[in-house]
Formats: structure tokens, C-alpha cells, sequence
């Protein structure tokens, strides 16, 4: 009886030991992430549910670059015809000490008795902005390593080719925010990731003419000319020169720019290590002329807000496209989801243009295309305060303000419009050409 008992808990204790292994041997089978079976049950594991739902601390600091994840070699191809203003004005305590921009002051009238009527002061992020959208991202810091990243992967994702970057030579910025030129080499990088690259947008900072341009020009070329994402473009008779998109380039004479910008020029750049595509800002129908004898090689538009401007309506292209035509100079026509800026300029309401769910930037985007361009440029990836952002934007409401967005598409809708517009004007520039 004793021996049978001896027998009963040795096979008891076998069994409770086989149980013990097989469990533990369950427990190593966990699938590896990418395992189908994931996909299935797509739960956290035991062993990751206590870390899953750990908060994140939010002090705690952005990935370094060098940590974010390869982008998706499965994103469509990126499109060297498409040009995007981009922005890199936007500050946070966290990077920047302070609220950067997204605190916009809101800019008065020019007439006092107008400027009475409407309110007065500065935006107080983070739930009250200087913008009628509210980003997806909430209002970030351009030195986020972290936002850079998801920048680029929303420019490859909407297949742009070329970021053209807000430029102020180094120690100057705007009136809102502090000098940014030293992001430059992270944006470079950064874009040469994705495949994007980067041309300039100099803004008119005080002082600027024909001499600190050359200036400028040069301090550019010399310090990014060799990186792989600084962009070129290819001329008509094979030769691959910088491109500069120069911003209210009708404040400085054309006869100043002359010297620059022509061949017989006291400091001219042509035929120099600096020479360069320049595009001028068309805004009334006068500055052709001026464009054309200050020695600028092409035009663009800028304002998203068709109608605001002679260079900005649309219904104007086909003559300046034509005038461009007849003279060598390169049309490059810019197009807007919308325009909005009252949150920075309430009196400004009279040039709103609604997006109309994508029908607006879809109608500038025909009419672009109509014209037959060899580069359509967007206003903007991220110019927040006037509305014109083709960024990622989500509903938001306060109990103060309620933002406009994309409803009821998703927040990504502007990008898809221009990933499936890119390929539809690469067809067409392939016809243009049979």
C-alpha cells in the first residue's frame, strides 16, 4: 500500500513537471513581429502588454535622426517636376525655449480706423494658434529631429521631388521668429533619405540687393553645392546649374539686378562657378518686363489665393506662359489646396479661397497643367498662417475656437491629391513631348 502511494505521487509529480516544461516551452514560441500570425491576432503579447501601455514621459527627448526607421522603399517615386515651399520658422519651449510663430502676433491694418474694428494681441499656443487648421502633429518645433522625419515621409508619400526651402542668410530671420540657417545640413540629410531634394527660397530680408545676393548665392553653393540632395536643374543645352526661387524680387530695381544677372554685369554671376537658375515673383502684370531686363531666367506665381494677383490668377497663365515662351523665360506656376490667413490678418477675409473638399487645388492644378509647365510649384507644404499647408491637418475644437479640416476625408488627403496628380502630369509631359 505504501509502495503504491510512493508510485501514485512520483507519477503525480512527473506530470505536474511535464506540464511546467510544456508551458514554459509555449511561452518561447511567441512569433517574431513580422510573423503571420501576428496579423491574426494582432494583440500585444503578455510580455509586451505591461510596456504597451507604459506612458511615455513627456520630457523625454526626441530620437536622434539616426534612430528613425528607413523610409518605405514601397512609396511612390518621387517627382523632380514638383516644387513645395516649406517653412522652418516653427519654435516650442521644449526646442526652442518658446512658441515660435504659432504664437503670431495678429497683424493690424494699415488704415487705424479699419485696424479698430478687429481684435488685437498675440495667439497663445497650444490651443489657441496662429493658424485656421490645426496640425496633426500639434504645433512643432522645425528643430524636432522627429518632425523632420515625418516631413520627408509625408513629401515622399505625396511623390514631391523638390523641397524648396524658406532661406534667410545666417543671424537673420523673420519678424516673428529667430534665424534658422543652422537646420540646413539636417534638412539636407534628411531629404537625401527620401530621395528629396532641396532648393532655396531667399526671402527679402533688410538690405538685400544685387551685391548681398551674390553674397548669399556663393556662401550657399560653397557649403551645400556638394551634398547629394542639393537640387540642380537641367538647362536646354545639358547643363545642371542651382536653382534660387528669390522672393518679392520686385522691391530691388531690375537695373540692380542687372548687374548681377546679366553677362556684361559689374558683378555678374554668368558664366562664374555661381551661376544659377533665377526665378523671379511675378505679382502685377508689369513686373514681365522687369523680369526680363533684370536678367532673371524664369517667373513663378506664389500666392495660393487665385485672383489676389495678376501672376496668381489663373486665367492669366496661358498669356504668361506665352510671353515666357517667346522671351526663353521658364514658367513655373504655383497652386494652393485653399488660402485662409484671418487668423493672423482678420481684416483679410475678402481673399479667402475655400478648398471645397480638393476641388480648388484639383482646379489649379488643370489649369497648370493646361499651360503645359516644365515645373508646377505648390504653395505650401507647411505656410500654417495662411492656410495654404498641404500637411497633414486633424479636427480640433477649444472652448474658444473651433479649426477648420479635412473632414470628411482623412488628414492625409491633400498628399494622396498630389501623389495622384504627380502622376497624372508625369503622363501628360510625357505626351507633351511626342
Amino acid at each position: 500500500m505504501v509502495r503504491l502511494r510512493r508510485r501514485a505521487c512520483l507519477a503525480l509529480f512527473l506530470c505536474a513537471l511535464f506540464v511546467l516544461g510544456a508551458l514554459l516551452a509555449l511561452r518561447t514560441l511567441k512569433p517574431p513581429p513580422d510573423d503571420p500570425r501576428r496579423r491574426r491576432f494582432p494583440g500585444p503579447w503578455p510580455e509586451e502588454k505591461e510596456a504597451k501601455e507604459a506612458p511615455a514621459r513627456a520630457d523625454s527627448p526626441a530620437p536622434p535622426l539616426g534612430a528613425q526607421p528607413p523610409p518605405d522603399r514601397d512609396a511612390p517615386s518621387v517627382s523632380s517636376s514638383l516644387h513645395v515651399f516649406y517653412y522652418t520658422w516653427y519654435g516650442t519651449p521644449r526646442f526652442d525655449s518658446r512658441y515660435l510663430h504659432w504664437d503670431h502676433v495678429m497683424v493690424p491694418h494699415w488704415d487705424p480706423k479699419i485696424s479698430a474694428s478687429y481684435p488685437k494681441g498675440r495667439h497663445s499656443p497650444p490651443e489657441d494658434i496662429g493658424a485656421s487648421f490645426y496640425p496633426a502633429l500639434g504645433p512643432y518645433s522645425s528643430r524636432d529631429p522627429a518632425v523632420l522625419e515625418e516631413h520627408m515621409r509625408q513629401l515622399r508619400a505625396a511623390a514631391i521631388g523638390v523641397m524648396v526651402l524658406s532661406w534667410y542668410p545666417p543671424g537673420l530671420a523673420d519678424d516673428n521668429g529667430e534665424p534658422s540657417e543652422s537646420l540646413v545640413p539636417f534638412i539636407l540629410d534628411a531629404a537625401h533619405r527620401y530621395a528629396i531634394q532641396v532648393t532655396f527660397h531667399i526671402q527679402p530680408y533688410k538690405g538685400r540687393d544685387d551685391n548681398t545676393l551674390h553674397s548669399n548665392v556663393k556662401y550657399i553653393i560653397d557649403k551645400y553645392g556638394t551634398h547629394d540632395a542639393f537640387y540642380r536643374y537641367k538647362t536646354s543645352t545639358g547643363r545642371r546649374l542651382p536653382l534660387f526661387y528669390i522672393y518679392d524680387s520686385y522691391l530691388t530695381p531690375p537695373e540692380a539686378w542687372a548687374n548681377l544677372l546679366t553677362p556684361s554685369g559689374s558683378h555678374s554671376l554668368r558664366n562664374t562657378p555661381y551661376d544659377a537658375v533665377f526665378i523671379a515673383l511675378l505679382v502685377e502684370e508689369g513686373h514681365k518686363h522687369d523680369i526680363l531686363s533684370a536678367g532673371y531666367d524664369g517667373l513663378y506665381t506664389y500666392f495660393a489665393s487665385n485672383g489676389f494677383s495678376y501672376g496668381s490668377s489663373h486665367q492669366n497663365w496661358k498669356a504668361i506662359k506665352a510671353f515666357c515662351d517667346s522671351n526663353n523665360l521658364l514658367f513655373i506656376p504655383s497652386v494652393g489646396p485653399g488660402y485662409i490667413d484671418t487668423s493672423i490678418r482678420p481684416w483679410n477675409n475678402h481673399n479667402t479661397r475655400n478648398r471645397v473638399n480638393g476641388k480648388y487645388y484639383e482646379t489649379a492644378l488643370q489649369a497648370a497643367l493646361m499651360v503645359r509647365p516644365e515645373i508646377v510649384s505648390i504653395t505650401s507644404f507647411n505656410e500654417w498662417h495662411e492656410g495654404t499647408q498641404i500637411e497633414k491637418a486633424t479636427p480640433k475644437k477649444t472652448l474658444t475656437r473651433l479649426y477648420l479640416d479635412y473632414l470628411p476625408h482623412q488628414p492625409d488627403m491633400y498628399l494622396e491629391l498630389t501623389r495622384r496628380w504627380a502622376e497624372h502630369y508625369s503622363k501628360e509631359k510625357e505626351q507633351w513631348l511626342m
